[in-house]
């Protein structure tokens, strides 16, 4: 192997260009400065031309003939570096995550295709008054009819914009040449941002923060002020008003000169909190979301980079926001799902903040109500600071909750999908004027197994997890295959009501309709949700108490603040409790205690009704209660026993191809490679499959799955990289894609 280093530079960042990288040669004296995300100068092409780039990749392996390699001609210090850490993070993303170095340039370096610049041109005058008077009287003595028509609506107004000179005045583009060549007039071009909040007037009541809340924000601001950044979790029940700690600790740090980005798990949430972050805050903030147009999205990272705006709002890409002086990041809701990314690479935005954090010496914030067992448990274990707010920020009353068991509903002959409980209630709020909303738990819904009768489950012998349902009338566990005939009775009791669990939101709402005529019913779930505005639309139809009831799936329990509801109905816990995957259970108290959460949040009371054919569980007791610690205990002794994230990690490889043998013979080499290497070196892993994954056919590709599970993270990445240079070495399986998957958020 040569002594020479070699780097990989991208000559233009550009998404078009991202696929394109040229190798040079790094000469010694630049050896320690040429680092992953170092900008550099290069002569390019023929001409040997002298053009700006950034190191991607080093090598010791030349790609090309030596001859024809150039060198660097220099390493820039001091140059801008948005983009080098930005670079730099793809970089740790690719390492941490698998996937190529395209896929991570890809990831984060915001959208910089050519998008025509929105402009606004002006014609004015170049001359005083008096001399556009007399120019104007010499046009007219020589007859020159435009030029009269354009001077004189300038001497009465002296700018006119461009558009209308052309269309309205009928001014042709050579008359406006002439009179610029002249000297009398000239034209302005002006750059308009597309901007994506469309807000009416800016209202600020200012809010007194209670002694919980401002006893987090005088701490996280006194050791911002002090230089100390860390990663710090709110745990605040819902209501408890962690929206006001964070724009008070923003406030704090936008006056230091240093910039914000705030995510929000799910597009649904920016309406109600982009309008309080511009109430407080005014036009510094903007949004960033995969629902605005190309334009408007080049546009608000255009104005990040240049620092005209403060704080950006938005879902997990807003992660990457080409902030120059970046100072906090904060992620709301930070247990959600979405902020695991499903493409390739499969990163968590929560990890990536905090390494983007690293990288510009910001603090990072975390919130939730019922935080993920990760971010807890790296809380009570020191990694991160811990605060809770344990009440409501309005003094509101926690909720009142009722638990109906609905094997009892059934053997009182009710088989409507509301129980009597939830109908009186209902009714009793639909006679006071006040609102309802009823959510529909289908998280995750795979078609489990379950009986109506005793409420019991079909689940896998080996992984604990709930069977799914498939066509060819058998039940199969997703994570190690195993399956068994669907049963036609129920083998706990006998029963013949078991069957695959389940109904849509279209017909709760049907029946909603049918059992409570008068009612104004709203319905927001994905079919509803399609058109760019909708959230907003359906969100501000009922926050105007144009509709008496919602009726919808878990974009409408995250975050909304309704003041008149004052009863929230959840339809069927179980849906999400007996999915196929170990964090069912903590997904289902999440969604149990946000839902729960929308109901009496001003001055009115509230109730919850949480419908369930296991009410023993204790996801559902601890729910009920609101208490998060005591679900966490239980939770924790199941993921220890069976070795389940926090308690270990997971790397899940995914294996595809459209010839199924090729895919199951692939899955099989790979797993044999893994057993040669963790014998080789004496690692301790757990490995299950290779099986067929639960999707286990799309888009033309069969899929096949290997989990491997170890306590260290880092073990799992040396196997992750020990297999993609295996891959890379043998050229048995070209037909074959494979993806890398860290802590798996969905079942595959």
């Amino acid at each position: 192997m040569s002594d020479q280093t070699y780097a990989d530079i991208i000559i233009d960042i550009s998404n078009e260009n991202l696929d394109k990288t040229y190798q040079y040669a790094i000469p010694d004296q630049y050896l320690t400065q040429a680092k992953i995300g170092a900008p550099v100068v290069v002569s390019f092409g023929k001409g040997n031309r002298q053009i700006n780039g950034y190191i991607v990749g080093l090598s010791k392996e030349p790609k090309i003939e030596i001859s024809k390699i150039k060198p660097i001609t220099e390493v820039v210090e001091g140059a801008p570096v948005i983009e080098s850490h930005l670079i730099y993070l793809a970089y740790w993303i690719k390492e941490n995550y698998g996937g190529t170095m395209n896929d991570a340039l890809k990831t984060v370096i915001p959208v910089r295709k050519a998008v025509k610049q929105k402009e606004e041109k002006s014609i004015s005058l170049a001359v005083d008054l008096e001399q556009a008077k007399d120019f104007y009287y010499e046009f007219q003595r020589k007859n020159n009819k435009a030029r009269v028509r354009l001077l004189g609506a300038l001497i009465e107004k002296q700018t006119l914009d461009y558009q209308d000179v052309i269309k309205k005045l009928n001014i042709s583009r050579s008359t406006l040449q002439g009179l610029e060549k002249l000297g009398i007039t000239k034209t302005e071009t002006k750059q308009i941002f597309r901007n994506p909040i469309k807000q009416k007037e800016q209202i600020y009541r200012p809010v007194c923060l209670n002694d919980e809340q401002l006893q987090i924000a005088d701490h996280v601001v006194n050791e911002y002020e002090a230089g100390k950044r860390s990663t710090y979790l709110i745990h605040g029940i819902t209501g408890s008003g962690k929206t006001e700690v964070y724009m008070e600790i923003i406030d704090n740090v936008i006056a230091m000169g240093k910039q914000v980005i705030v995510l929000i798990p799910e597009i649904a949430l920016t309406y109600q909190t982009v309008r309080r972050f511009y109430n407080r805050f005014g036009d510094r903030i903007s949004i960033l979301n995969s629902r605005m147009s190309q334009g408007e999205r080049y546009d608000q990272s255009l104005r990040a980079k240049k620092g005209d705006i403060d704080v950006v709002i938005g879902p997990r890409s807003a992660l990457f926001t080409p902030f120059q002086n970046l100072g906090l990041i904060i992620i709301d809701e930070e247990h959600e799902t979405s902020y695991k990314s499903e493409t390739t690479p499969k990163y968590h935005a929560v990890d990536v903040a905090i390494k983007r954090a690293e990288l510009t010496n910001s603090s990072v914030i975390l919130g939730s109500a019922t935080p993920s067992l990760e971010s807890y448990y790296r809380a009570i274990t020191g990694q991160y600071q811990l605060f809770t707010l344990r009440k409501r920020a309005k003094e509101a009353a926690i909720p009142k909750v009722w638990v109906v068991d609905l094997r009892e509903e059934l053997r009182k002959k009710n088989r409507s999908i509301f129980s009597e409980k939830l109908k009186e209630l209902i009714a009793d709020r639909l006679a006071k004027k006040e609102q309802i909303m009823l959510f529909l738990n289908r998280r995750g819904y795979a078609g489990f197994v379950s009986c109506r009768s005793c409420g019991h489950v079909m689940k896998c012998p080996h992984c604990d997890i709930s069977l799914t349902t498939h066509n060819n009338r058998k039940v199969i566990c997703h994570y190690c295959g195993y399956g068994e005939p669907h049963p036609t009775l129920c083998p706990s009791c006998g029963s013949r009501y078991i069957a695959a669990f389940g109904t849509g939101t279209q017909k709760v709402e049907e029946l909603v309709k049918r059992e409570f005529p008068g009612a104004r019913v709203l319905r927001m779930d994905t079919d509803t949700t399609k058109k760019k505005d909708s959230y907003g639309k359906i969100l501000s139809a009922f926050a105007s108490h144009q509709a008496d009831i919602l009726v919808g799936t878990q974009m409408i329990v995250k975050g909304h603040d309704f003041p008149l509801v004052t009863l929230v109905g959840i339809i069927a816990a179980d849906l999400s409790l007996h999915v196929g995957d170990f964090r069912a259970s903590e997904r289902t108290f999440q969604l149990l205690c946000q839902a729960s959460g929308r109901a009496g949040r001003d001055a009115l009371p509230g109730e919850v009704v949480i419908q369930t054919y296991h009410p023993e569980h204790y996801s559902i007791t601890t729910a009920a209660n609101g208490d998060y610690e005591e679900f966490f205990k239980q939770e924790m002794l199941y993921r220890k026993m069976m070795q389940y994230p926090p308690a270990a990690h997971i790397l899940l490889i995914l294996i595809m191809s459209k010839v199924e043998e090729h895919a199951e013979e692939a899955s099989i080499h790979l797993g044999e490679a893994i057993k040669e290497m963790v014998n080789e070196q004496q690692i301790n892993v757990q490995m299950i499959g290779p099986a067929t994954a639960s999707l286990a056919k799309a888009n033309d590709y069969y899929r096949r799955v290997i989990y491997i599970k170890h306590e260290e993270y880092n073990t799992l990445i040396g196997i992750k990289n020990y297999l993609e240079g295996y891959l890379s070495f043998t050229n048995r399986f070209s037909d074959c894609s494979f993806q890398f998957d860290f802590d798996p958020m969905s079942s595959y």
